[in-house]
């Protein structure tokens, strides 16, 4: 399990170079508009977004988990808790095939908790990302892992 910080950026190149540097740390995946980098030590999945137009720098936070039951568990207990946003299942996102499950905090931080399916979809499934993974803030339905 890692901790993911999905953050908005206006370069880019410029993050991606810092974030390399603070984490010594290369990017797990570069696209267009985004990159990602799977961090060890501190356990943690840094997202950045190419977003200069957002209003916001924090994008959403989420948890990676490595185990399927562990977002069964997550769903239940977000549910009994009445937190429970929503549930996506298998859905490709953000150059990923995902399972996840949403929660949106009282003042509208979006959290997820999210297992990577398949980290490399086909270039036919993958073909919504770019609205996925461009998607504002304060979109109804935050996307990406």
């Amino acid at each position: 399990m890692r901790l993911q910080l999905a953050l908005n950026v206006s370069n880019l190149d410029e993050a991606v170079r810092y974030y390399a540097t603070l984490f010594d740390a290369k990017p797990h995946k570069r696209r267009s508009g985004y990159a990602n980098f799977a961090i060890d030590r501190p356990p943690l999945k840094l997202v950045l977004f190419e977003n200069s137009e957002a209003s916001e720098r924090l994008n959403h936070l989420g948890v990676e988990v490595f185990d399927g039951a562990e977002i069964d568990v997550a769903a239940k207990r977000l549910s009994e808790g009445g937190i429970l946003d929503r549930v996506q299942v298998e859905t490709v996102c953000c150059h990923a095939a995902q399972s996840k499950i949403w929660s949106k905090e009282h003042q509208g931080l979006n959290w997820e908790w999210y297992r990577i399916v398949d980290d490399n979809p086909s270039v036919a499934a993958a073909s919504n990302d770019d609205v996925c993974c461009n998607q504002d803030i304060g979109a109804k339905e935050p996307c990406c892992a």
